[in-house]
């Protein structure tokens, strides 16, 4: 009877370890597709409607970005990557949001119109 709860209590605990690993490796591909989307932020081309790129660090992929540009604001899909996990954020962003958080500036009218990063 004590050798069957033993197994029990070893089964149980192996489970629980690889329900925390899978969860924080789950959490950093959650945080590369964030890392991501902060890079395609603060690199939206100006004339470009699409943009496709991956991010590698150290030799290694941690994340797969795509933009595009839509007619009120962009769309931004970002894959991060962690081991074999991979994790994807999709967002669309107004265009009035990223003039406000300021990722597109708006030029001076004595140079052009209305001119976006």
């Amino acid at each position: 009877m004590k050798i069957y709860l033993f197994f029990i209590i070893l089964v149980f605990s192996s489970l629980v370890k690889a329900q925390v690993d899978l969860e924080s490796d789950m959490d950093i591909a959650i945080q590369n597709a964030k890392k991501g989307i902060y890079w395609v932020l603060n690199n939206i081309p100006e004339k470009k409607t699409k943009l496709d790129n991956d991010l590698i660090s150290e030799d290694k992929l941690f994340a797969s970005v795509k933009l595009s540009k839509e007619i009120n604001g962009i769309k931004i899909e970002s894959t991060g990557f962690n081991n074999s996990n991979s994790v994807t954020i999709k967002l669309f962003r107004s265009n009035e949001s990223l003039i406000k958080d300021g990722f597109i500036k708006i030029k001076d009218d004595s140079e052009n119109p209305v001119q976006v990063k």
